[in-house]
C-alpha cells in the first residue's frame, strides 16, 4: 500500500497523533524512535536498523550509556541556568519543562534510575544546592561563569569601598563631636550663689552712670522715688524669705511623707506578689464554658453555671440551654469573658476571691482592666489574664 498523500485525512491524522509527546514505553533511544502503539513499538523492535543498532551498543555499552547521560546532565543544567538562573526551585519542575523537549534524552538510558538519584548526584558532585523538604527535593544551580565570579567580585569590592566610606565618615563625625564635648569641659561656667544679706540694717545702693546724674531735676526726683520705692520692695522682700523657706521645708516634709507612703504601697504590693498562684480555679456561683468534645455536641461550647466544687479540680455544673447538671474536670471547662460593665470573679493569682467590676478588654495582650470591688485594695484598677476570672451567674 502506498504512501498517503500529504493533504489525505490519513496524513493529516498521523502528524496530529505524532505531535507533542508519546508514552515513554513506546521510545526507543538506541534509535531516537517514537512509536505510537505496542503494535508500532514491536514493529521497529523487530525492524533491522533496530538490530544493527544493538549490535553496536552490545559491543560497548558503557560507552553508549556515559554518552547519554552526559548529554542529559548537559542539557538539563542549561535549561536550569538559563531558565531559572541560580533561583531555589522544585527539581520536577526543571524536568517537566526539560522533556516537553520530544528530542529530549530520556532518563531510562542514562546512568540515574529516578529524577531523585540525579538530584542527589548533582550535590555531591558540587553542582547545584540541593536540599529535602516534605514537598521534595529543591536544587539551586551554583554559577561558576568565569565572568560572573569576576562580576560578583567587582561588586563585593564596590560594596566595602562604600562601606570603608561610611565608616570614615562616621569616624570623622564622632571625632568632631568628642572635639567639641572636650571644648565645653575646658570653658568655666557661671556659679550662682543664693543672695543674702548680712545685718538688717545694711542700705541697698545703687551706682547710677554719669548720664543719670546730668539729667534733670524731676528726673533725679523721680529717679529718687524710684530707688525708694525699690528699696521698700527689696526690704519687703528681704522680709518675706524667711516665710517662703518654710514653705520649702514643708514641701519636703511632705515629699518625705510620700515617699514613706510609696514604700508602704510597694511593701502591700510585693507582699501580694508573693501569694502562691494554683493550679485550681473553680469557684461556685461562676459561668464557664464546656470546651470537651467528649460529652457530644449537645454541650460541647454551651455556658453553664458551676453550682458545687469537689476536691478543688471537679465541678458540678448546670447547663444554662437545657438545665442539665454533670460532674467536669476544670480542664474540660473555660473562663467566660462577660462584655465590659458586667461583674465578675478573680479565680486565681493575688486577687483571688475578689469581686470586680470589668472595665475594658486588651486582645493584644489577652487580659482585662478590672476595677476591685472588695479587698483592702477596693477602688483599684488592676490588668488581670483571661484565665483567671469569670463571668458571676
Amino acid at each position: 500500500m502506498g504512501k498517503a498523500d500529504f493533504l489525505s485525512p490519513k496524513a493529516i491524522s498521523n502528524r496530529i497523533k505524532a505531535k507533542g509527546l508519546q508514552k515513554l514505553r513506546w521510545y526507543c533511544q538506541m534509535c531516537q524512535k517514537q512509536c505510537r502503539d505496542e503494535n508500532g513499538f514491536k514493529c521497529h523492535c523487530m525492524s533491522e536498523s533496530h538490530q544493527r543498532q544493538l549490535l553496536l551498543a552490545s559491543e560497548n555499552p558503557i560507552k553508549f550509556m556515559d554518552y547519554f547521560s552526559d548529554e542529559f546532565k548537559s542539557d538539563f543544567l542549561e535549561l536550569l541556568r538559563r531558565r531559572f538562573g541560580t533561583k531555589r526551585v522544585h527539581n520536577n519542575i526543571v524536568y517537566n519543562e526539560y522533556i516537553s523537549h520530544r528530542e529530549h534524552v530520556h532518563m531510562n538510558s542514562t546512568q540515574w534510575e529516578t529524577l531523585t538519584d540525579f538530584t542527589k548526584w548533582l550535590g555531591r558532585e558540587g553542582l547545584c544546592k540541593v536540599d529535602e523538604t516534605p514537598k521534595g527535593w529543591y536544587i539551586q544551580y551554583i554559577d561558576r561563569d568565569p565572568e560572573t565570579i569576576r562580576r560578583q567580585e567587582e561588586e563585593a569590592r564596590k560594596k566595602k569601598q562604600e562601606m570603608d566610606d561610611v565608616e570614615r565618615s562616621a569616624r570623622f563625625i564622632a571625632e568632631q563631636v568628642r572635639r567639641g564635648q572636650d571644648g565645653k569641659e575646658t570653658e568655666t561656667e557661671p556659679v550662682y550663689t543664693e543672695l543674702q544679706r548680712e545685718s538688717e540694717e545694711e542700705k541697698v545702693t545703687f551706682n547710677l552712670s554719669a548720664a543719670v546724674a546730668s539729667s534733670s531735676k524731676s528726673s533725679s526726683v523721680l529717679g529718687a522715688s524710684a530707688l525708694k520705692a525699690s528699696a521698700a520692695s527689696s526690704s519687703v522682700k528681704r522680709k518675706e524669705t524667711p516665710s517662703s523657706s518654710d514653705s520649702r521645708r514643708e514641701k519636703k516634709k511632705k515629699s518625705a511623707l510620700e515617699e514613706i507612703i510609696e514604700m508602704e504601697e510597694k511593701k502591700k504590693k510585693k507582699q501580694l506578689s508573693s501569694t502562691v498562684r494554683t493550679d485550681y480555679w473553680l469557684q461556685p456561683s461562676i459561668v464557664v464554658k464546656v470546651i470537651t468534645k467528649k460529652l457530644g455536641e449537645k454541650y460541647h461550647k454551651k455556658k453553664a453555671v458551676v453550682m458545687e466544687v469537689r476536691d478543688k479540680y471537679a465541678a458540678v455544673v448546670k447547663i444554662i440551654d437545657s438545665g442539665d447538671k454533670l460532674k467536669l474536670d476544670q480542664n474540660h471547662l473555660e473562663t467566660v469573658i462577660p462584655a465590659p460593665g458586667k461583674r465578675v470573679l478573680i479565680l486565681n493569682g493575688p486577687y483571688r476571691d475578689t469581686e470586680a467590676l470589668l472595665e475594658g478588654i486588651d486582645e493584644k495582650n489577652f487580659s482585662a482592666t478590672l476595677t476591685l470591688d472588695s479587698g483592702p485594695q477596693k477602688g483599684d484598677r488592676v490588668d488581670i489574664a483571661y484565665e483567671d476570672f469569670s463571668k458571676l451567674a
